[in-house]
């Protein structure tokens, strides 16, 4: 019997946390790893006390047509990695690492070039965490050190105008 590799045990954790998704477009699960050890699991998902869209039946970006990476704040959901953030401390965060994985609510199939939004990537930056890894199919995953979006600061040149 061949035994999984780490990195994609922890990403198929990872498909399996985004299960829990509420949204009606894409979902994700999102886990942190620090030495070797699970600290925090989260997934898409509206703010608690919140109707969420599954609930709803609606999705406001949906109806306006919004493509994807775009105009954020119209959507109910907390991303997946912050919501893994938001339920582990900043000192157990300090260099772990992130393991993400995207579906497509109707197809079920993995979100092709998936990414952290910028706003989730200065949460990631500001939480410590040293390597994300994103899932592109079931076995192959991209591994990015976080470090390199400290250095290529794409919020210096995705500003309209400044």
């Amino acid at each position: 019997m061949n035994r999984i590799d780490k990195i994609n045990y922890y990403l198929d954790i990872a498909d399996t946390v985004l299960e829990r998704g509420t949204c009606l477009r894409r979902n994700f699960g999102a886990i942190l790893v620090k030495n070797d050890e699970i600290i925090a699991t989260g997934y898409t998902g509206a703010p608690r006390g919140r109707k969420n869209c599954l609930d709803l039946n609606s999705c406001i970006r949906e109806k306006m047509g919004i493509p994807r990476g775009q105009k954020y704040e119209k959507c109910r959901s907390v991303h997946a990695e912050a919501n893994a953030g938001l339920s582990a401390a900043r000192r157990d965060m300090i260099g772990a690492d992130l393991f993400l994985v995207g579906r497509e609510k109707t197809s079920g199939a993995l979100i092709e070039g998936a990414d952290s939004c910028a706003m989730c990537k200065r949460l990631i930056i500001n939480a410590g965490i040293k390597k994300v890894f994103i899932r592109d199919s079931k076995d192959d995953y991209r591994v990015i050190e976080v470090e390199e979006w400290i250095t290529n600061d794409d919020s210096l040149t995705d500003q309209e105008g400044y």
